[in-house]
């Protein structure tokens, strides 16, 4: 029997065991809906997992392997369950189970694995990974090569990942943003600390208050393609009262390793951030739902790390959405942008992992003036889920396809969400199939609603 599994299980085993197979979770799980498989349900797999920790079924039988690959972790289940099934938890250490068992499927499996490893647990080296991908998409590489229809000859695979660089460019996003500076895009260090923008005086109940100190996480992806949103997260904290720091040091949150069942990578780098943030008790940003709700599972995934595992449970208890920092008091009102309709797509560990609702929505509220059209099954996932649309590209396109959908009914021309996989699945899903639509941060509308208002200091440091 796997001890990673038999751990989560023992530790959720009165939640696991409440399970009644009520159903409630079947239409809230996107496989279970594309495939009518009850295996490739939650209770389902939950069943399976079961029957590997009574010796029922072998750890290594495509009958379970299969069932687990094929999940899309977006914890949508947990929402919908009565009993307080802790899903995710007992996902990760099932698929730590299998990877502990040396079982890696195809070559892009392997070389996922390879990369976690050798790249990402090396903060100096994933810097200079990111470097090199930002000067391949700002030189236009990516799109010469979906605009020649090259990529798509040689994999179908390669042409999506080139759509997922692609879709992180702000090139299309920032038009209305004239006073932005060019180093929201190509930012000179990681982990620094920052000296948040002045702000112009206002007479918001916002600014009448003591500043609410925070620290911003600013994490891999995020920084290393999406700088643009830090900034403005960091500028719009700030011109709602709450400055932030950003400590030297930290390192991506582990949200990968965890996911592919790496969960001693994921621990490595949850130690380092616990170590970094270390110094002061404040509310730690973050403006990725991967990124948050991961964060905040670290009270639970060193749970048994005597070191760790008090000091783990302080730092999850820190961890808050840009969106629901701001939402602590009213967000303050900006301008009216130039901007087309525009609408939301949940993140799925941003709503179903950090429970961030309304706060998301109350952003793109303050933006005076925004034309909104919602989203039906905006709290579906979008199919991105980390590394699943490379290695699962089929299923994935499936549940891409009825986003898409979805999204050009609403005739919006800007859609925002909270997470930087949801923000390239969508926008190289969109790519591909020929619609028109710009994918942006729900921050990065309220950043430039706040530019258009003046609250921002012509002579700031960006």
């Amino acid at each position: 029997m796997s001890v990673q599994l038999a751990n989560a299980l023992a530790i959720e085993e009165n939640k696991l065991l409440a399970c009644v197979h009520c159903g409630l979770c079947l239409e809230a799980c996107p496989t279970y809906v594309h495939t009518g498989d009850e295996n490739d349900s939650p209770r389902g797999r939950i069943y399976l997992m079961r029957a590997v920790e009574e010796r029922r079924l072998e750890l290594s039988s495509l009958s379970f392997t299969r069932h687990i690959d094929r999940c899309l972790g977006c914890r949508a289940c947990e929402s919908a369950c009565p009993s307080g099934v802790q899903y995710g938890q007992l996902l990760e250490a099932a698929r730590a189970d299998i990877a502990g068992g040396g079982r890696r499927e195809g070559l892009t499996g392997r070389m996922s694995h390879f990369i976690l490893r050798h790249l990402w647990l090396h903060p100096s080296r994933l810097r200079l990974a990111f470097a090199a991908a930002r000067l391949t998409r700002e030189a236009g590489v990516p799109g010469l090569l979906l605009k020649t229809k090259l990529a798509r000859f040689i994999s179908p695979r390669l042409e999506f990942a080139l759509a997922l660089l692609d879709s992180s460019s702000a090139a299309k996003l920032n038009r209305n943003r004239a006073r932005v500076k060019a180093s929201d895009k190509n930012p000179t260090s990681r982990n620094r600390t920052t000296t948040p923008p002045a702000v112009r005086n206002g007479d918001d109940l916002n600014l009448a208050g003591e500043k609410r100190h925070a620290a911003l996480f600013t994490g891999c992806v995020m920084e290393g393609l999406f700088a643009r949103v830090n900034r403005a997260t960091e500028r719009v904290l700030a011109a709602n009262n709450c400055p932030v720091d950003t400590p030297r040091g930290q390192v991506c949150c582990g949200a990968l390793h965890a996911h592919a069942g790496d969960l001693d990578g994921a621990r490595q780098l949850a130690r380092r951030n616990i170590d970094t943030f270390a110094d002061n008790t404040a509310p730690i940003i973050t403006n990725a739902g991967g990124c948050g709700a991961m964060l905040a599972s670290y009270s639970h995934l060193l749970a048994h790390d005597e070191q760790y595992a008090a000091r783990a449970e302080a730092f999850s208890e820190r961890i808050r959405d840009v969106s629901q920092q701001l939402g602590a008091t009213r967000v303050r009102a900006g301008a009216e942008i130039e901007s087309a309709r525009t609408t939301y797509d949940a993140s799925c560990h941003l709503l179903h992992g950090q429970r961030a609702n309304e706060a998301p929505l109350e952003m793109l509220r303050a933006v005076a003036g925004l034309e909104f059209a919602p989203l039906t099954d905006s709290d579906v996932c979008c199919g991105g889920a980390g590394v699943y649309n490379l290695l699962e590209p089929e299923m994935s396109s499936r549940v891409l396809g009825e986003k898409l959908a979805h999204i050009k009914e609403t005739g919006a021309e800007i859609l925002a969400t909270g997470n930087p996989g949801c923000h390239m699945q969508i926008g190289a899903g969109a790519r591909l199939a020929g619609l028109r639509l710009r994918v942006c941060h729900p921050v990065e509308l309220l950043d430039e609603s706040y530019c258009r208002a003046g609250f921002y200091d012509e002579a700031r440091d960006a």
